[in-house]
């Protein structure tokens, strides 16, 4: 019997539910088949373009949907790019690692966002390769649409970016921020309530920063 009430047999005895995840899942294995290692009932729908010179390793049960726009996996020669387990990717993300790029479990990530450990580029001069950083993203954080990671930034178990935030300094677990550069706006509450620095319910004003993020299906 799953969490839903749903046991397997009944699953089994609804086809049109069940195949069109089996198809996900047998097409995530070529679609992902240049990645180092994919774990069990990862789906794919789309197109992901995987260009992968370290490794990049992929957790249980991701999903990855890029039917309108591909998803770019990559990591350059001794980097590594991890995606834990439960992780959903939306369209048009961009994830690249030169040195490191750890993505935790349970993690959303919204439409067009970026994420990577380097400039790639050094100011003053574009010909040159800059020095990278290490990013870490913790568990269960939630990126809305069109988030950019910036190298050198963790991001706290439980936080959420706001759409179009620029991340360019770390973010404590449990909190919500936005802008460009990115700025704290609330606390939450384990409860999942919001709250504003001086302890009031922000679950409100929080709501319109962060509605046009990453849809779970």
């Amino acid at each position: 019997m799953s969490s839903t009430g749903v046991s397997v047999w009944q699953r089994l005895r609804n086809p049109a539910g069940v195949l069109p995840k089996v198809r996900e899942a047998l097409w995530a294995r070529w679609a992902l088949r240049r990645c180092t290692s994919v774990g069990a009932m990862t789906r794919v729908q789309g197109k992901v373009v995987v260009g992968n010179g370290g490794r990049i390793l992929i957790g249980p049960r991701v999903k990855i949907r890029a039917v309108h726009v591909p998803v770019e996996l990559g990591s350059l020669v001794g980097g590594t790019l991890s995606i834990g387990e439960g992780t959903f990717i939306n369209s048009g993300t961009s994830i690249c690692a030169q040195e490191s790029v750890t993505i935790g479990r349970n993690v959303a990530i919204g439409n067009y966002s970026l994420i990577m450990d380097s400039d790639f580029h050094s100011v003053g001069d574009h010909t040159q390769w800059p020095q990278a950083l290490p990013v870490v993203i913790e568990d269960d954080v939630w990126l809305a649409a069109r988030v950019t990671v910036l190298k050198g930034v963790r991001i706290g178990r439980g936080a959420v970016v706001a759409a179009g935030a620029v991340v360019t300094r770390d973010v404590a677990p449990y909190t919500v921020v936005g802008g460009v550069p990115a700025r704290f706006i609330r606390r939450i509450d384990t409860d999942g309530a919001a709250r504003s620095a001086d302890g009031a319910d922000g679950a409100s004003s929080v709501a319109p920063a962060v509605v046009a993020a990453a849809v779970r299906e």
